[in-house]
């Protein structure tokens, strides 16, 4: 896969404004709290899915990375876990009451730090989530890691326990940048570890790296992209930092001298496409990479393709049950989401045994849009007869105020729009959710778009 076509300086400087990063339509910004547990229990009557991805959120970590946006409890103390366990369990107990006709294709835990649970408290969870749930026989089960707090035989109890993928935080291997965010590991042990968990029996391994951090360089970052390389992993997942100190506090710790100017950042973000390109990965969607004989390169080449919550998946006719603090799901024609805060957690398993706080049913025109932004962001493709066929439109007539959007796209040889279908160009790809946006009935209530992240 040729890297050049992805980038142009002078596109993607045209188009860096901020803007979801969709893995929901609507985003969660229009959850709503009279959203209620009928709703949801009504949502699941009226899925016509039987197949169920769980995801489990474990808050803990035990340090603070300062460049972190997710929700977390920093602690040194795992009996906090146990704590945690206890109220999860009621929650877990409560929500498979109502899906004992489904089975469990995919379940995924992450946080915090999945990793920060001792083998016992894992043990203990898996044990559980199988006894309430139907899991089928080959189910994808993965796990992001912390390799900072971990002992090598994690591997074999994990996958004794019927993990079958794993995904390790790496960010970046340079010890100025790991002291700056407060993220410092043995790359050595990293690369043990993952030689380790595939000698125990794992087939997909998935590193995080992240371009745009504080005194990241082309020649550091080099090193970290060559070290990854050499690790020899299946996926990577390349993100771009979003400085937003205003949203999350750990940032303000990160002056903004340290931080890549935009031209750097760009020139980081190229040379990461470049090598990963070079190195035989594909592109998948807009930030993750994939060898070629990984399932979710051959889906995106079938254009199965699905996006949610967990990123690109290939679970797409699965509906999605969100258990533990701040969790989100996606059941039928709904989304909902669990409290944020762990002692208010608490409090609502306590009372009713579930944490539901808000959340929003959808219009049809939410399915509709919902359907075409996941087309684009997965697929880079739409087939307009497909999608008025599917749903009873005139797509013309339909998308009439929002087809004049990608006039722009189309000028700058972006977007290819006939008759039958609209086709995003290759060059386009890092671009993909300003196009999305062109179809996104909320973006005009949204006039401040800080409430997202740029899209470089």
């Amino acid at each position: 896969m040729q890297a050049n076509q992805f980038f142009d300086p002078k596109l993607l400087s045209k188009y860096n404004t901020s803007g979801p990063r969709y893995t929901s339509y609507p985003t969660a910004l229009e959850f709503h709290n009279e959203f209620s547990q009928q709703d949801f229990i009504q949502a699941v009557k009226d899925s016509p899915n039987r197949e169920l991805s769980l995801y489990v959120h474990i808050p803990f970590c035990h340090s603070l990375c300062y460049y972190c946006g997710c929700n977390k409890v920093i602690t040194r103390h795992r009996n906090k876990a146990d704590t945690y366990l206890e109220f999860l369990a009621e929650e877990i107990s409560s929500r498979a009451e109502f899906f004992t006709d489904y089975t469990v294709k995919q379940l995924h835990w992450g946080g915090g730090t999945p990793s920060f649970l001792t083998h016992t408290q894992i043990t203990k969870l898996v044990s559980l989530l199988k006894e309430k749930f139907t899991f089928a026989e080959h189910v994808e089960m993965s796990i992001e890691i912390d390799p900072r707090e971990i002992e090598m035989n994690l591997a074999e109890h994990l996958f004794d326990l019927g993990f079958n993928r794993l995904s390790i935080g790496v960010q970046d291997i340079d010890k100025k940048v790991q002291e700056t965010i407060n993220r410092v590991q043995s790359t050595e042990f990293i690369s043990d570890f993952i030689a380790h968990a595939k000698a125990v029996g794992f087939k997909s391994i998935n590193i995080d790296l992240i371009y745009g951090l504080p005194h990241q360089t082309i020649e550091t970052f080099t090193k970290t992209l060559n070290k990854a390389h050499e690790m020899d992993v299946d996926r990577i997942s390349l993100f771009s930092y979003a400085h937003i100190p205003n949203r999350f506090a750990a940032q303000r710790k990160l002056r903004d001298e340290w931080l890549p100017s935009v031209q750097e950042k760009f020139a980081l973000m190229k040379l990461a496409i470049e090598k990963l390109c070079d190195f035989g990965y594909d592109f998948i969607g807009m930030d993750h990479f994939a060898k070629p004989n990984d399932e979710l390169a051959i889906a995106q080449k079938e254009g199965s393709l699905h996006r949610n919550f967990q990123g690109y998946t290939t679970k797409g006719g699965c509906d999605l049950l969100g258990l533990g603090v701040s969790s989100i799901s996606n059941i039928g024609t709904s989304f909902s989401q669990n409290i944020k805060e762990l002692q208010a957690y608490y409090k609502a398993i306590d009372t009713r045994k579930n944490a539901q706080v808000k959340g929003v049913s959808l219009l049809t025109d939410d399915v509709i849009r919902g359907e075409v932004i996941r087309e684009l962001m997965c697929n880079l493709y739409i087939d307009k007869q497909q999608i008025s066929k599917k749903y009873d439109i005139d797509f013309e007539e339909y998308f009439a105020e929002d087809l004049p959007l990608l006039k722009t796209f189309i000028s700058d040889g972006l977007v290819e729009n006939t008759a039958d279908f609209i086709k995003v160009d290759q060059k386009a790809r890092l671009l993909i959710r300003n196009i999305c946006m062109s179809f996104d009935a909320y973006m005009k209530q949204h006039v401040n778009q800080q409430r997202f992240s740029r899209v470089i």
